[in-house]
């Protein structure tokens, strides 16, 4: 399943939402002008789990944040940013801006954290904001979960465009996620997607949901 757009106004203009997506679209830019040296830039910014367990210096604990404003390629930041697009703008309206900031944050260096002590000997370089957007996805749930989402299930060749809750399309996203997770524990270190990191950072979501909301908000919220 694809989302496309949600039916959920907000109240205020989520500048924070639009900041992190502009920041991460400036750091793409610059990847990309990078050219042939892109490699090594990733490399040097990026998480490396067995590298921050060996070597947990001060650069190695910011590779946590760089990590995640770097992405691997056009379809990698056009999905994250999508999500974010979509589900970032509501859970900072809940928020505001400073809550919404911080839990951002945490939640990236959850998901962070989940993928070290799952992947504790993999050399592979991790990029990309998608920990953090899935405790943004995590928190939706919590906080908008019969909100109706657009979206797109693909049959076949065909493509069916349908109105589903937040929480059966985030509910299978976190599903799909743990079912992929769970298969490669134990098996050979090959990159790809970071399932436990995006695993992290959605329960992060969950659990961080009600605690970052604004009392105000959760207040109009339960008179809906």
């Amino acid at each position: 399943m694809i989302p496309i757009r949600d039916e959920n106004p907000t109240r205020k203009t989520p500048i924070i939402t639009y900041l992190f997506i502009l920041v991460n679209v400036i750091v793409f830019i610059f990847q990309t002008l990078f050219g042939s040296q892109s490699s090594t830039m990733a490399y040097e910014f990026a998480l490396v789990p067995n590298r921050f367990l060996n070597n947990p210096s001060l650069g190695n604990v910011l590779n946590i944040f760089s990590s995640m404003f770097m992405h691997a390629g056009l379809a990698h930041i056009g999905g994250n940013m999508l999500y974010l697009w979509i589900f970032g703008d509501n859970v900072e309206d809940a928020m505001g801006k400073g809550r919404y900031f911080i839990f951002y944050i945490i939640g990236g260096i959850t998901a962070s954290l989940t993928h070290i002590l799952t992947n504790p000997s993999s050399q592979i370089p991790t990029v990309g904001a998608s920990g953090a957007i899935a405790a943004v996805l995590g928190a939706y749930l919590i906080l908008y979960p019969r909100q109706r989402v657009v979206t797109i299930i693909p049959l076949g060749f065909f493509m069916r465009i349908t109105m589903l809750p937040a929480s059966i399309v985030l509910g299978m996203w976190f599903v799909l996620q743990f079912f992929q997770g769970v298969m490669t524990l134990g098996g050979p270190d090959v990159g790809g997607v970071a399932f436990w990191a995006h695993i992290g950072g959605f329960v992060a979501g969950v659990i961080l949901a009600n605690l970052f909301e604004q009392t105000n908000y959760k207040t109009s919220r339960q008179t809906w």
